[in-house]
């Protein structure tokens, strides 16, 4: 295997599937064998999801939402995604635990950091909650912080494209596939792959992200393995 330990962070949306909003059960338990294949290798795995699917704070705010409210209504769907993806690993037999970063004690963990990798060190998967816990700051920028405070291998950014393009594949036909890519060639070409406070977090700390297409069928399992998959973002 490529990697010991990784964070493996999703979008909300993926979440939904072929649904307007929401929760789509099978494109959970797709996602879920894609983790237990992993897991079974013996990586670690530690996940960040975002809650697009259920509420945004940055679009309540656009519509006349107190933008600190909306960020905190942000991070509650993303305990309700985590909770979703709990059940779904552990009705295949995986065992995890949800951390949040927002007390929500009922639920969910508080977030410990020696807690968190004694988890993940016994071979369960560590789902992160709450974002930040702190409104203005994204998903992506929660996935870079836990992945540097955990001390994993890498960043893989679960999205529907199979990597970085050199603009928009679904718009732009001509758009050719980065297999590689620096973190200096992205900001100058203005490449969108994650907002830019969580990108430069990744940078300072030399942290790798890797994006790819989560939504085709082993190509976790690729990747975790050494295959070319995606685009590497890296010094």
């Amino acid at each position: 295997m490529q990697y010991k330990r990784i964070l493996l962070k999703l979008s909300g949306e993926a979440l939904m599937g072929d649904k307007q909003y929401g929760i789509d059960p099978q494109r959970l338990s797709e996602y879920a064998d894609e983790i237990q294949a992993v897991v079974n290798k013996g990586i670690e795995v530690a996940i960040v999801i975002g809650g697009g699917n259920i509420f945004r704070g940055l679009s309540g705010a656009s519509e006349g939402m107190d933008r600190v409210q909306g960020d905190h209504m942000g991070m509650l769907a993303t305990v309700i995604n985590g909770l979703a993806l709990q059940s779904a690993l552990e009705v295949k037999g995986v065992q995890t635990r949800l951390q949040s970063a927002i007390m929500i004690n009922e639920v969910a963990e508080p977030f410990i950091r020696r807690r968190a990798m004694r988890h993940l060190e016994k071979g369960r998967v560590v789902i992160f909650g709450g974002g930040t816990g702190n409104p203005y700051f994204t998903t992506d920028s929660a996935a870079v912080l836990r992945a540097i405070e955990i001390e994993a291998d890498v960043i893989l950014k679960g999205t529907r494209v199979d990597g970085i393009y050199t603009s928009d594949p679904e718009k732009d036909k001509t758009a050719t596939k980065f297999d590689t890519i620096s973190f200096k060639d992205v900001l100058t070409k203005g490449l969108k792959v994650m907002d830019t406070t969580a990108f430069t977090l990744s940078q300072e700390n030399e942290l790798p992200i890797v994006v790819f297409d989560m939504n085709k069928k082993g190509n976790l399992m690729k990747l975790v393995s050494g295959e070319n998959i995606g685009t590497v973002v890296n010094l």
